[in-house]
Parts: C-alpha cells; sequence; structure tokens
C-alpha cells in the first residue's frame, strides 16, 4: 500500500512538471478567390523568423470562400509568429512585381507594419488554447 501512495505521488509530480500542450488555430480571411492555396508556417523564434527549415509547423491548404482555418496543435506555452500567404496561381512562392511589391495577398500576426514585421512585431504568447485571425493584404 505504501509502495503505491508513493509510485501514485511520483507519477503526479511527474504529471505537474510536464508542460501543458497548446492548440493555436489561425483564421485567414479576405482571400482573393478560392484557387490555389494558402501556405502557412509557425515560428518560435527570432533566429528562425521568416526561414521555412525552421519552422515548428507549416500547412497549406486550399482556401475557402469567407475564411480559411489552420490549427496547430501540441505546442508549448511561449511566443509564436505566423506567416502566410495566398499562392493563387499555384506556383509554390509569394509573386512580386518589377519593384519587389508582392502581387498576392499575404498576413501575419502580431502588429500590423509596412512589408514583413520582425519576429517581435508579428509574436503573440501562447498561455492557453487560443484563436486568432489574419487578414490577408
Amino acid at each position: 500500500m505504501k509502495a503505491l501512495a508513493l509510485a501514485l505521488l511520483a507519477a503526479g509530480l511527474t504529471a505537474a512538471g510536464t508542460a501543458q500542450a497548446l492548440t493555436l488555430t489561425v483564421e485567414i480571411v479576405d482571400a482573393r478567390s478560392t484557387q490555389g492555396s494558402i501556405d502557412a508556417a509557425l515560428y518560435n523564434s527570432e533566429a528562425g523568423w521568416m526561414k521555412l527549415p525552421q519552422a515548428v509547423g507549416s500547412q497549406k491548404s486550399a482556401p475557402s470562400g469567407e475564411k480559411t482555418v489552420l490549427v496547430f496543435s501540441g505546442l508549448q506555452p511561449g511566443l509564436y509568429a505566423f506567416s502566410c500567404y495566398h499562392d493563387e496561381n499555384g506556383n509554390g512562392k509569394l509573386d512580386t512585381n518589377m519593384l519587389g511589391m508582392p502581387t498576392e495577398r499575404y498576413g501575419f500576426t502580431g502588429t500590423p507594419t509596412m512589408g514583413a514585421p520582425s519576429f517581435k512585431d508579428a509574436a503573440v504568447e501562447l498561455k492557453a488554447d487560443t484563436t486568432l485571425r489574419v487578414t490577408l493584404r
């Protein structure tokens, strides 16, 4: 009986020390059409920001009429920044004009800025399961 009580106590302490896995749901709105895909990535560091191989998660989804919903699960509490673009023509890249300005819509979490924000400006703190809305521009 004493051994069982000690085992239960140890299991409880181990569980208490394990961080809760969280879910981030991102609603993406204002796609121009239902053509192509929404290409998205989630990052958790300044060093990895906007470097797809260093993303903690990436997804590609067909855009829907009203909003496209992406779900990232199994995340630990902390800072995360999200970026996406609407690859309307399906060529696998964000198209730009001769001046380098995007011709396809894109979006980020965090504080809106002109152009691509820094990780700090795009970051949101994840403390619990969260739903965010990103408006493509």
